[in-house]
Formats: structure tokens, sequence, C-alpha cells
């Protein structure tokens, strides 16, 4: 009965989207640059946004943060990136923006890295008092996680020089000596790590609480969902076949070549011994974004006077993407079941 059910549910998806259009309709999406990304194009490639009659453009970020006007302003449909202080901002500005879906979630594969210099001298995130730690973005979710990570050894943001510094170039800034440590995110982890510019230190899964940390989102502009509703509930369908198809290959299912060569192809990862070797970001194969963590970010930028207001989880979240495209699809089944990976579960 199980495999009925399945059958019928792909047979209804498969149905809803033969459905003709006469003119396809672009959705412009900001990303920034991250293997969580080649899901997006994954779906595209896959013809599974398509077969709704949209056309996906991607358009890359340095930062979620520095976005946000772009995305009010509807020159960008949507934006997937971490969650901001610039987001909860927005909310008190009463811009036309909301979050829907969740992009990363624990595990992150993030790590606040030390110059190799200081491996052994620094040992515990208090020694890091006074030392120049860089982010991606002054209020990004980088900001809070290393925030959260001072706070959990007695220091907080204040105790430390905060650079902004764009994840490209963390390398040149760790060999320059420019700074002492920095949060960062696949690929670059492994990047600076395969290339000598720097040390693990501390993973923020190990450390920050509420978990597991949902910390990059996806963003839309509400005034073009309530115009295209429908157009915009079926971009999250087809979004979430291709975010389980990622996390089915994240798991080594049979399509983990496949989506590895698209990355390399894309140039969202240039090396791919990288993708082989360490794990990818993890997602929700159900889309569903961690409140509580969400909102302890929230709660953490308004004490850090990043941001100004307070908010309801249902004012910053809206649930009723997900809750359609649950309903449209058969239940998430992983295909490998001998993987031991935590998280895309």
């Amino acid at each position: 009965m199980t495999v009925q059910r399945t059958l019928l549910a792909c047979l209804a998806i498969i149905g809803g989207a033969s459905v003709a259009h006469a003119q396809e309709v672009t959705v412009k999406i900001g990303t920034v640059r991250s293997i969580s990304t080649a899901a997006i194009l994954w779906g595209v490639e896959k013809g599974y946004f398509k077969d709704y009659g949209i056309k996906v453009v991607t358009e890359t970020l340095d930062t979620a943060a520095n976005s946000i006007a772009l995305l009010a302003q509807n020159q960008l449909q949507l934006v997937e990136g971490g969650i901001s202080a610039g987001y909860f901002n927005a909310l008190e500005k009463n811009l036309p923006i909301t979050m829907a879906l969740d992009r990363v979630s624990s595990p992150l594969g993030h790590n606040l890295m030390l110059r190799p210099d200081l491996k052994g001298e620094i040992t515990r995130l208090r020694q890091l008092k006074g030392k120049t730690i860089a982010t991606n973005g002054q209020g990004a979710v980088s900001t809070y996680e290393v925030g959260k990570l001072l706070e959990s050894d007695g220091l907080t943001i204040n105790d430390v020089d905060i650079k902004v510094i764009p994840f490209t170039q963390y390398a040149v800034a760790f060999n320059n000596k420019a700074i002492d440590a920095a949060i960062t995110i696949p690929p670059f982890t492994a990047q600076l790590l395969d290339g000598g510019h720097a040390v693990n230190f501390k993973d923020p899964d190990d450390v920050v609480k509420p978990h597991p940390l949902t910390i990059a989102v996806s963003m839309i502009n509400t005034d073009f969902a309530n115009a295209n509703r429908e157009l915009v509930r079926n971009y999250y369908v087809a979004y979430l076949r291709a975010i389980r198809d990622y996390c089915q290959a994240y798991h080594g299912g049979a399509e983990r070549a496949a989506l590895i060569d698209l990355a390399i192809r894309t140039g969202t990862e240039t090396r791919p011994e990288l993708l082989h070797k360490y794990p990818w970001p993890a997602r929700n194969p159900n889309g569903t974004i961690n409140v509580e963590s969400m909102l302890d970010m929230q709660a953490w930028f308004l004490k850090s006077k990043m941001s100004d207001a307070e908010f309801p989880a249902d004012r910053i979240v809206d649930k009723s993407y997900v809750d359609y495209a649950l309903r449209k699809l058969p239940p998430f089944v992983l295909e490998n079941k001998d993987s031991k990976l935590a998280g895309c579960r």
C-alpha cells in the first residue's frame, strides 16, 4: 500500500505539472555561494521548475544581509542565505518579505578557524579576547555564530574586533595576519584547511544552542508572492523535490556523482575532491525551519543592538508554502539506508 500511495502521489505531481504554460515566468533568486546552492541548480537542470512554467535566474551574493533591500524592492523575488539582523529590521519597517523554507540546518559544516601559527597557543574561546575575527557581514548569521561561541566561554562580541571580509578573501587575510580567526562555511572551510591557510578550532554545532541550528533560509517578496500565489506554491513544490534529491546525494545516493558534476560545471565548487572528501551542508528534506533556533537569533540580534524589535514566529516565517509542498509530495524516504551521516533526514 505504501508503494501504491507513493506512486499515486508522484502521478499527482506530474499531472499538476503538466499544465501547459504559454510563457515561462522568470523568478530571480539571489543566492550566497554554497554547496547547498546546487539544489536550485539541480531543480533547473532536471526541469522541475520548468514543469510549472517557471524560469529560474540566479544571482550570486556576498551575503544575504546585503540583499534585503533588493528583495523588498522586488528586484529579486527570492533570496537564499543566512538569517541576519537586517531581516528583522526590515520587518520592523513593514517591508514585504518573509521566510518560507529552510536552506541550511545542522550539521552546518561551519567552523571558527584559527591562523595556523595560533594553533596550540589559543586553546579556549576566552583566549580570543582582543583578537580580530572575520565574518562575511555585519549583522550576518556568521556574527551570531561568533557571538554565541564567545558567550559559551564568558566573552561577548564586544570583547573582540569583528572585521567584515568576503569569504573569498579569507585566505589572503589569514596569510597577511590581518585576522586571527574567522567563521567559515563550505566550501571555504575545506579550501582553507587543505591550503594550509587556517586550522579548525570550534564547530558551532558542538556549542551553539538551541539545536539543530537553522542558519539559512529561503526568503520571498510577499507582494510578488501574494500576486502570484499559485506560482510561488508550485515553485516550492519543485524546489523541495530538488532539495530531496540533494539530500539523497548527501547520503551517497544514486545521483551523488551527477550533482557533484553539476556543482563543478556551474562553478559552485571548483575542486571536486572537496565534495568527495568533506561532508556537505545539511538541509531539511521537508523544508522545515527550526523555530526555536530562529527565535534565538532574533533575540541575540536584539540584545546585541543590531536590531530593534521582536516579533512572534508567525510574523517571521510563512509556513504555508512548505505545508502546501508537503501535501503535494510523498513522504521523504532515505535511499541509502546504510548512511550514518547526521542531517538531511
